[in-house]
């Protein structure tokens, strides 16, 4: 009696495996949302009619077509207020000029003013040239007073002290004198009187100064 032959392994109809096609893995259906476009990064992904890619978010409200006018709007606007800006400064360029210009003249129209009386007693002197010589004298010395207020109201003081230290800041040196009990660098004497103060000087006194004993 004849047996049976078993069929050898892997052959056959009856194994499960098949060709190619069959492997189910490999017959299983693509889905129409996938692609080979799958594996781009995610800021490259396009939704379908080319809109904007994904991960970008797009400002709500805000239509993509109406940017370029909006930007020219923006742009026309800044354009105007700089031009403004610039039309305001040089308004108050202008008016810090004439405004600088007004007080310079009211400045020299009120030193022109206080100097006024000081001619006017001048004039008088010279109509009185015959008199006394003591009162001419007398009067020659109040116009020189006069004089001297004006500058101090001006902002000039007069100095012409003796006795006191040089001092490089108010004097200015004329000549060196021995001056035999005076320390050295005193000023024995005033050539030529000075105005103004520190900082805002006029003119230094001129002055005799003791020089060093030898």
């Amino acid at each position: 009696m004849t047996s049976a032959r078993r069929p050898s392994p892997g052959t056959g109809d009856d194994h499960p495996r098949g060709n190619g096609d069959d492997h189910p893995r490999r017959n299983r259906p693509v889905r129409a949302d996938q692609s080979v476009a799958t594996d781009r990064p995610v800021g490259e992904a396009r939704s379908a009619g080319g809109e904007q890619p994904a991960g970008v978010e797009h400002p709500v409200g805000v239509d993509r077509q109406e940017e370029p006018a909006a930007l020219a709007a923006r742009i026309e606007e800044l354009t105007a207020r700089w031009r403004q800006t610039l039309a305001d400064l040089d308004n108050q360029r202008k008016w810090c000029a004439r405004e600088v210009e007004r007080e310079r003249e009211a400045e020299r129209e009120r030193a022109a003013t206080a100097w006024l009386p000081v001619l006017d007693h001048l004039e008088l002197a010279l109509t009185h040239a015959g008199a006394d010589p003591e009162s001419i004298l007398t009067g020659v010395r109040a116009v020189r007073d006069q004089a001297v207020d004006v500058l101090a109201r001006l902002g000039y003081p007069r100095h012409d002290e003796v006795g006191v230290p040089f001092d490089p800041a108010r004097h200015d040196v004329v000549s060196l004198v021995d001056e035999p009990g005076k320390p050295p660098g005193t000023v024995v004497a005033v050539v030529r009187p000075g105005y103004g103060d520190a900082g805002r000087q006029l003119r230094p006194v001129g002055v005799a100064v003791s020089k060093p004993s030898e």
